[in-house]
């Protein structure tokens, strides 16, 4: 029998949402934003008639708090159970869900929308310092064009590079993505990059491209593809494709295109977090478990105590 996953208690109670968010970001019970203290003995939750839902106050530094102090929920004005709702639905749609979407849906401003989606983009930015692939790993690696640039003259179609900004992404066979925005395709921007975020054991595999020539100095195994007669080769048991990035790319330029539709310049790098962390968390988006996206994100949101509550 079919059933809403929206009608869950924590995306329609304001108190169940506090409930949810609390027991993910809390797991063994309050910690005060301000000082630190965790013991619970020391903590009190407020539960008078005019008091805000989900407010504890700290018995050693006497200040209040609430779980949304330090995350991205912190500083607005939106229920709880709402940003809930919208987290699920950027999770859960593979090619995005547009600000306006949003908007008709929570039926508030436009202002409204678009800052709540960029600041969960924000908190879907992955930050993890530890590198792709490793020894029996293959990491593929392509670029693309994504948006136009700022100052690009108006009434000009796009030709090449001329105009357009630049996407590079590291994607590893069977495990996440990373993308990034780059200013051009030389090899003083690109090879930092890659050697940054892959591990030196890794298997590379690009295509012919010139700037991905001198890899085979870094990684003991590169491979290319010349996509002027060939998408994949066959050597033995080895298999030379960038068939995994381009379908990744796939995904984020229908995204981009009919769902987004533009993007300023200045914001690609969160539309591009946003499509590296649906990709990455792309087997936790079973119909049979539909909210371990959300609780995915909610795990990054803890964590990100530095998130600053405007978005530039």
């Amino acid at each position: 029998m079919a059933k809403s996953v929206l009608n869950a208690p924590h995306f329609q109670n304001e108190d169940e949402a506090f409930a949810y968010v609390e027991s993910r970001l809390w797991p063994n019970g309050p910690v005060c934003h301000h000082c630190g203290n965790a013991d619970q003995k020391r903590i009190k939750k407020l539960e008078g008639e005019t008091t805000r839902k989900g407010l504890y106050k700290c018995n050693e530094c006497r200040k209040p708090f609430t779980v949304r102090m330090g995350t991205i929920f912190e500083s607005s004005h939106l229920p709880l159970h709402l940003w809930l709702q919208v987290i699920h639905l950027m999770c859960a749609s593979k090619k995005g869900i547009s600000t306006r979407q949003i908007q008709r849906m929570l039926q508030c401003s436009m202002k409204t929308a678009w800052h709540l989606t960029h600041r969960i983009r924000e908190a879907m930015r992955d930050g993890s310092l530890a590198p792709m692939g490793g020894a029996g790993k293959t990491v593929e690696i392509d670029e693309t064009f994504a948006c136009r640039i700022e100052d690009a003259p108006k009434g000009r179609k796009p030709v090449g590079s001329a105009f357009r900004s630049i996407a590079l992404t590291l994607v590893e066979r069977g495990g996440p993505a990373s993308s990034f925005h780059v200013a051009n395709t030389s090899l003083a921007v690109i090879i930092p990059i890659i050697r940054a975020n892959i591990a030196r054991e890794t298997a590379i595999m690009t295509d012919k491209a010139s700037w991905y020539k001198n890899l085979s100095r870094y990684f003991p195994d590169h491979s290319a593809v010349d996509h002027r007669r060939e998408y994949v080769r066959y050597e033995g048991d080895k298999i030379i494709t960038t068939n995994t990035v381009e379908g990744f790319y796939g995904v984020f330029k229908r995204g981009m295109r009919g769902v987004y539709q533009h993007c300023s310049e200045k914001h690609l790098h969160r539309y591009l977090a946003e499509f590296d962390f649906r990709y990455s968390n792309r087997e936790k988006l079973g119909v049979n478990d539909s909210d371990r996206a959300e609780r995915a994100l909610l795990g990054v949101v803890g964590k990100r105590l530095t998130y600053q509550t405007t978005c530039h």
